[in-house]
């Protein structure tokens, strides 16, 4: 078996059989249909790489049928019509509704091979194509040298070796999507598909639809965990699902089955999972909002990306690789970055990780033309100089964010620099920050940051 499904829908039982047995011999695995209501049954069950449909049959006929599944996007596979009556008009209307190609009875063994091979290649690359973007990210490999992203690099390695849940934590920016790339790619799913949803941007109400698909009058909606069927699944900001759409999550990874919202059969899973988040789960599960049984699922193998702060010897390498990057791929102006303009980008907290380094070295190649990246130039984009009327410690780089991760950005950069005016002391931050002093040890640990650092940094 090469783990593709070809589904069969012809009324003649002897066609289905030589088929069927055909291409069985080429290592798919066949079902069949001799009708249209057996092909919307088996439709509901099975996902299916490839569908040969016939034309003429009793009741509902092929032309019907392939109109009634492309209403709704739900026959997301190359579809191949068959006929023993056809002719060019036939023809030109099945391709109109997104046949792939028509064969004609009988069925010459030889064409039929190569069309099923070249539609399920034709298959392969519409889904690369729909995920260049994310393929063209910069890196779905971890950049450094130092001696966090060395373990990092090397947790990563061994846990892709396994098929075990991951839970990826780390600051908004920090590399929890670069990480999980880099899972998926040195496991044995990386020949399969990576499917990624972002969980905040989606409104409650529709993401269990998103995730596990939907079945209404007939329609059939297929989710995220379809799409990912033999790879992985990445669900970024899992922390906001709400308690309903995490109930059914643990139910799929309990069962290893899930059911389609306004479905009722099951279907088995075979996704890997990979859920991110830049928030505290065991504080969330404390009080109520994050479910203590689906935290332990997930953080089976929890894995931590480290802020950018905490391997600060890195950014010539990300300066470096980033810079190459934009050159190569966005045709940016070449320009060298000054040993000043390193020096001030290490002695800068980045409260908006690898992301707001990328977003800086970007702003710095549009605007400036001169050969060298100055210190100035990148105090100026950093927003490092106060400024007289306002004080303000507001980076360019905040705006290119969602609201919740700028204002994370701005908080974590708040408390960083005042707890470095009161040399680490969170008795003498509260009550120049106006929070009590319990909410601010929650809230600093929330942002991770470590006030013990700030004040041994300050020695």
């Amino acid at each position: 078996m090469n783990g593709q499904t070809i589904l069969i829908v012809d009324d003649e039982p002897d066609i289905r059989q030589v088929v069927q047995d055909v291409l069985e011999d080429e290592g798919y695995g066949v079902l069949t249909a001799e009708g249209g209501d057996s092909a919307r049954r088996l439709r509901k069950e099975h996902k299916f790489d490839l569908v040969l449909l016939d034309i003429w049959m009793p009741g509902t006929d092929g032309i019907s049928l392939l109109k009634e599944w492309s209403k709704d996007d739900a026959l997301r596979a190359p579809t191949i019509m068959i006929s023993g009556h056809g002719n060019v008009e036939t023809a030109v209307e099945a391709i109109r509704y997104g046949a792939y190609d028509f064969l004609e009875k009988p069925l010459s063994t030889a064409k039929l091979l190569i069309t099923v091979n070249r539609a399920l290649q034709s298959e392969k690359l519409r889904l690369e194509n729909l995920n260049l973007k994310d393929r063209l990210q910069p890196s779905a490999e971890l950049i450094g040298k130092s001696e966090q992203i060395s373990r990092l690099k090397d947790l990563i390695t061994r846990t892709a070796a396994t098929d075990s849940w991951v839970l990826v934590t780390g600051d908004p920016g920090s590399g929890k999507r670069v990480a999980a790339r880099m899972l998926h790619q040195l496991s044995k799913r990386a020949a399969n598909q990576l499917v990624e949803i972002s969980v905040a941007a989606i409104p409650g109400e529709n993401l269990a639809v998103q995730l596990f698909g939907s079945e209404q009058n007939g329609h059939i909606g297929r989710g995220r965990f379809e799409e990912a069927q033999g790879g992985t699944l990445v669900l970024d900001q899992i922390t906001d699902a709400n308690l309903e759409v995490q109930a059914r999550l643990l139910s799929a990874l309990e069962d290893g089955t899930f059911v389609r919202v306004g479905g009722q059969k099951n279907i088995d899973m075979d996704v890997r999972i990979i859920a991110t988040t830049n928030r505290d789960l065991a504080v969330l599960v404390r009080e109520g909002r994050f479910r203590e049984d689906l935290y332990y699922r997930l953080n089976v193998v929890p894995i931590h990306v480290p802020p950018l702060r905490e391997h600060i010897e890195d950014i010539p390498e990300l300066t470096e690789f980033y810079l190459n990057w934009m050159v190569e791929k966005e045709q940016l102006p070449y320009r060298k970055f000054s040993t000043g303009a390193l020096n001030a980008m290490r002695h800068y907290a980045w409260p908006g990780n690898v992301r707001e380094l990328r977003n800086v070295i970007q702003r710095v190649l549009i605007l400036n033309k001169e050969v060298d990246v100055s210190a100035e130039e990148i105090e100026d984009a950093l927003g490092m100089k106060k400024h007289s009327t306002d004080h303000q410690w507001f980076s360019e780089s905040m705006l290119d964010l969602p609201l919740r991760e700028a204002r994370d950005m701005f908080e974590r950069s708040y408390l960083i620099q005042r707890l470095r005016e009161v040399r680490g002391s969170v008795s003498e931050l509260a009550p120049l920050v106006g929070i009590e002093r319990t909410h601010l040890y929650r809230k600093l640990k929330s942002l991770d940051i470590d006030p013990k650092s700030i004040k041994k940094s300050n020695k």
